[in-house]
């Protein structure tokens, strides 16, 4: 199935390159893309009905979720029925997306093929945000206006985004690396890879990507330390990261400890995040079984907003309050439901695999989903389309059960360990 893996891909690329796909033009072509790809993949299994369809444990919380915001647009329970009919668009786009990469992505080439597109889309993204940091002009690709207030880096238009992208994609080359499942006369390809995001993360000057990246660091040791890995490996780490320091103190370190220190007026102080945390939760209080309706934060906010500072209101910077005052208990358990099949079935995977190159990208893909979930403590990136779809793709990596190449489907108990290097 070439033609879903190489169209998941292109709809990432395109989204991240459309400032995220957080505009409406963007995302009508990304949902038309999910459209296309599944009519395709209809023809293609209605032609070759020996191939059956593969289901994932993330599939299930996602769809009752779906099911969940259909019901609040259907039976009119949502306070703006046309918002929350715009996000189930959205939300069916991911859930078909999830369904295609299941069936896409099964064998440890197909996974080798992702990881590479990853590494290399990851670097070619962060040498643009580090060209663009040093030759900002406070334009996005130099040339459009932000007329709705933002810091752009890369890409998108937040910087916060940004991280939450590269939180996403250098695990791929960092946790391969530092676990020693690279080989020699690649070192240099796959440091590059890993260096270059890190220091734009880094430059981005993101507090919620940088708290991330060090969580993401805490999943790796911890799961080196369980494995009794750290030996010699941590050596590559080290020096992976102590490279990348070095860029970012090459690029502009004092732009970035300024960043870090001061509240830049085009953010969100912290100050107006805690209330806005105390608001949303006092909305979740009184909508608490079904919500107020997806996508409808930005309508019922303002009569339960605490400090007015004049700007609108349209996410709550952390995607699990939003999504318990938009969705209520109904949907705070399916959120649950899958991030507690993410980590029980990406764990197992881990223990069955053990060090196999296999479980080494499957680790790649639990460390980049457990960034990536501290960062929607204090921010909404999976409200922005690109990045919600790197996050499924990434769950799906750590949660697959990745057949050998070359070799048949056989029963789980029957099949050979993966080899151990790329």
């Amino acid at each position: 199935m070439k033609f879903l893996r190489v169209g998941t891909c292109a709809l990432v690329v395109f989204a991240v390159a459309a400032h995220g796909g957080v505009e409406d033009w963007a995302r009508t072509v990304f949902e038309t893309g999910a459209g296309l790809l599944f009519l395709l993949w209809s023809l293609w299994f209605y032609f070759n009905r020996e191939e059956q369809p593969v289901l994932s444990p993330l599939l299930p919380p996602l769809a009752a979720f779906s099911l969940i915001v259909l019901g609040q647009w259907f039976f009119r329970g949502s306070a703006s029925p046309y918002n929350t009919r715009i996000e189930l668009l959205l939300l069916l786009a991911d859930l078909i997306l999830l369904f295609l990469a299941v069936q896409a992505f099964r064998t440890l080439e197909d996974w080798r093929g992702f990881v590479w597109f990853g590494m290399v889309f990851g670097f070619l993204v962060s040498i643009f945000a580090i060209l663009q940091h040093l030759t900002s002009n406070g334009k996005l690709y130099w040339f459009r206006e932000i007329g709705y207030g933002g810091i752009p880096f890369g890409p998108y238009v937040n910087r916060n985004h940004f991280a939450g992208f590269a939180e996403l994609v250098l695990p791929l080359a960092l946790v391969p690396l530092v676990l020693g499942r690279v080989r020699r006369e690649r070192w240099l390809v796959v440091g590059l890879f890993a260096v270059l995001p890190i220091g734009a993360l880094f430059l981005s000057a993101s507090r919620g990507g940088l708290v991330s990246f060090g969580a993401e660091l805490v999943v790796l040791a911890l799961v080196m330390i369980l494995r009794r890995e750290m030996g010699k490996q941590w050596l590559a780490g080290v020096a992976v990261l102590l490279v990348a320091l070095l860029l970012v103190s090459w690029l502009g370190v004092g732009q970035i400890l300024q960043r870090l220190s001061s509240v830049q007026l085009l953010e969100v102080t912290a100050g107006k995040r805690a209330s806005m945390r105390r608001d949303t939760w006092r909305i979740f209080l009184d909508h608490p079984f079904v919500g107020t309706g997806l996508g409808t934060l930005q309508i019922v906010y303002p009569p339960y907003e605490t400090l007015y500072d004049g700007k609108i209101v349209n996410h709550a910077h952390n995607d699990y309050l939003e999504a318990l005052a938009e969705t209520g208990i109904a949907g705070g358990l399916c959120c649950a439901w899958f991030i507690g099949a993410l980590l029980a079935e990406s764990l197992g995977r881990l223990r069955q695999l053990n060090s196999s190159f296999a479980g080494v990208l499957q680790l790649s893909g639990l460390v980049a989903c457990s960034g990536f979930l501290v960062h929607s403590l204090v921010d909404f990136n999976l409200h922005i389309p690109a990045n919600a779809l790197l996050f499924f793709l990434m769950a799906h990596l750590a949660t697959a059960e990745i057949e050998p190449s070359g070799l048949p489907s056989t029963p789980p108990r029957q099949r050979h360990r993966n080899p151990r290097n790329p």
